[in-house]
């Protein structure tokens, strides 16, 4: 049976006709989206439907707070909401409500709403206006006249539990993500350039690669290089963390124990 996917009405729909909005945004900050996600997760584990969210949340199924949730959680790309009223989690969504995953859920899902990429990307590197500024600054990227108070409101609630404001309370600067590599993901974005000069511009398969992986392979040692047992350890046990942080097993596959150690009397030639 072929699914639909339902895009319900965006902010833009409750701007009045007069100064009506353009630009996405939701009505609802991230943490309210986020209990969206855990709400299907405990009625459904991925999916579940509209009326089963609703009494799990507590909430009127057919009223307009559960609705603005739901809107709130499918513009920062936490969930599809399917004809019929089925809602579906994202690989994102799925990533959020995952401790191992989170921190970087939140910044992507953050960035994933059109209005809030925009003002980041305008202020980037800079301090954010004052309230009057700032409402100006979102008027010109689209919002509505008559909402721009609840829509710098709820960006900059986004924000704050995105960790874009863990560096400095007046700008948004993009939270450093610590990987098991202890390579930060914002050392893994300054590299990018580097990563596609040495790949001499082949094809750019280099971009298709997951941030953590590019992270692992900058790591290795030039070739014909000494490289000792006890680091080529470390490296591969590194390497089987990250595959298992960012690969899925797909349904009853089991889970794979791979334990790497130096054979004992070994040499630097295993």
């Amino acid at each position: 049976m072929e699914s639909t996917t339902t895009v319900l009405p965006q902010s833009d729909d409750r701007a009045t006709t007069q100064g009506r909005s353009t630009v996405q945004f939701p009505y609802s900050d991230l943490d309210a989206a986020i209990e969206v996600v855990r709400g299907v997760h405990n009625a459904g584990g991925t999916a579940c439907d509209s009326d089963q969210l609703a009494a799990e949340m507590k909430m009127e199924a057919k009223g307009g707070g559960f609705r603005m949730r739901i809107t709130g959680a499918q513009t920062f790309g936490l969930i599809v909401y399917e004809r019929g009223g089925r809602i579906s989690l994202t690989d994102l969504g799925r990533q959020i409500i995952d401790s191992a995953t989170e921190r970087q859920a939140r910044v992507s899902a953050f960035l994933t709403v059109e209005l809030y990429a925009k003002v980041y990307e305008q202020f980037k590197g800079g301090p954010l206006p004052p309230q009057a500024g700032l409402e100006r600054a979102i008027g010109t990227l689209g919002v509505g006249a008559k909402v721009r108070d609840r829509a710098r409101q709820v960006l900059l609630r986004s924000a704050k539990q995105g960790g874009f404001f863990e560096a400095a309370a007046d700008r948004l600067v993009k939270p450093s993500i610590k990987t098991d590599t202890g390579i930060s993901q914002g050392q893994l974005d300054e590299k990018d350039n580097r990563d596609k000069g040495r790949s001499g511009g082949g094809g750019g398969n280099d971009d298709e690669l997951h941030p953590l992986i590019r992270g692992l392979l900058q790591t290795l040692p030039a070739p014909g290089g000494v490289w000792g047992v006890s680091d080529r350890l470390d490296w591969l046990n590194m390497a089987n963390s990250i595959l298992k942080m960012i690969y899925k097993s797909g349904p009853n596959a089991g889970d794979i124990n791979i334990t790497i150690a130096q054979k004992e009397g070994g040499g630097t030639n295993g």
